[in-house]
């Protein structure tokens, strides 16, 4: 009964937005997607991956098929701040676009400096046109992190001399709903490391308002698009963890998902890269891997149409979806438990579960998996005569 009245709910939602005029309204999404050959049963497909990644009963595909029809009603203004675009890059630049992809091409796209022909003065009127006519109803969307303070003037954009700083202060106070999208804006990135010379702070440093991060260097499609869709479905905010990641994509470490987890459990180690472990696909904690620390479902979307992730290209990850990790999860090749780790809530941020921070959690899981990785230390390799 509770999905039944949520069911409605929804639906009434979505018609009402329904009634909203198109961006174009010449075309359709449904139309762009048959355009670039994506059948109704693909389309389809798509729609049922996403009702399970955002915890949604299979019942609620035909919404989410729908909310992705209709993404192209809502405006949607993005900022680039202080950042290299690679997060807008990975969601355009692809030779085979995803329907991700497609469907955030397509929005109601009000501004966003790389795909936008205009420049310069009127660049900045149009940001101003749109923050005016949409007033309270459009989607903020910030790339970057953002130089504050006695330091704003480190990024001065336009004509008229505004900072980055003044601009996303302005554009948030009359957004609907406010999303940092990449490491840079969630937590301020590399722009933020020590010594941070130019003051970059994350978005939610410089609004008062509720702000989604939706992190990672870059962050997957898939974790842009669905927190989108999930806006679009419900008009609020998804269940956020202790730093306001959405839980449907944030929820479970890379360990948890990871494929090469069995290779931990049995102490079957990378000792160094390109070693007899590395060819087997052994796990890479040893070498540097911050799956046990970091919440992200890489293992789940992947990159480069869905085909790999660093992990499985033999790489560990490196963190780039928590706080800070530019300085509290380098060096990227050496394992966290072999050194002091300190984060924000007295070093056990990056172990915080969704709904609270235990004392000593990182602590403890650190101290395990340094034991349990130490293990194989003791153990005699076995040469390719024993093993076989």
């Amino acid at each position: 009964m509770k999905d039944l009245g949520l069911f409605q709910q929804l639906s009434e939602r979505l018609e009402k937005l329904e009634k909203l005029p198109r961006m174009d309204e010449s075309k359709s999404i449904p139309k762009v997607l048959e355009e670039k050959g994506i059948s109704r049963r693909d389309f389809m497909k798509w729609a049922t991956a996403v009702t399970a990644m955002l915890a949604l009963p299979g019942n609620f595909t035909p919404l989410v098929a729908k909310a992705a029809e209709l993404s192209d009603r809502l405006p949607v203004i993005w900022l680039h701040m202080a950042e290299c675009t690679g997060c807008s890059e990975s969601l355009l630049r692809t030779d085979a676009p995803t329907i991700d992809s497609l469907i955030f091409d397509f929005i109601s796209l009000q501004y966003h400096e790389t795909l936008m022909a205009s420049a310069g003065w009127q660049a900045e009127d149009n940001l101003e046109h749109a923050i005016e006519k949409y007033k309270g109803n459009y989607i903020l969307m910030v790339e970057g992190g953002i130089p504050q303070g006695q330091n704003d003037f480190y990024l001065t954009i336009g004509g008229k001399g505004h900072t980055g700083e003044h601009s996303a202060k302005h554009a948030s106070e009359h957004a609907k709903a406010i999303f940092a999208i990449g490491t840079c804006s969630s937590f301020g990135g590399v722009q933020a490391a020590i010594p941070n010379p130019t003051g970059a702070v994350a978005l939610s440093k410089i609004t008062n308002k509720p702000v989604i991060n939706v992190p990672g260097c870059p962050p997957s499609e898939k974790n842009i698009v669905g927190t989108l869709l999930h806006f679009i479905l419900f008009g609020t905010l998804p269940a956020l963890d202790a730093y306001n990641r959405p839980k449907w994509a944030y929820g479970l470490r890379i360990h948890d998902l990871c494929e090469r987890r069995g290779h931990f459990d049995a102490g079957e180690f990378v000792e160094e890269f390109g070693d007899e472990g590395a060819k087997k696909g052994y796990c890479l904690y040893k070498v540097g891997c911050k799956g046990p620390y970091t919440f992200n479902n890489c293992g789940k979307n992947r990159f480069n149409q869905h085909t790999s992730w660093p992990i499985q290209a033999g790489h560990g990850c490196i963190g780039c979806s928590e706080p800070d990790f530019w300085d509290t999860m380098g060096p990227f090749e050496e394992p966290v438990a072999d050194r002091l780790y300190n984060t924000v809530f007295g070093g056990l941020g990056a172990d915080a579960t969704a709904d609270k921070v235990g004392t000593g959690l990182l602590a403890v899981t650190g101290i395990g998996i340094a034991a349990h990785a130490a293990l194989s230390t003791f153990r005699k390799p076995r040469t390719e005569e024993e093993e076989h």
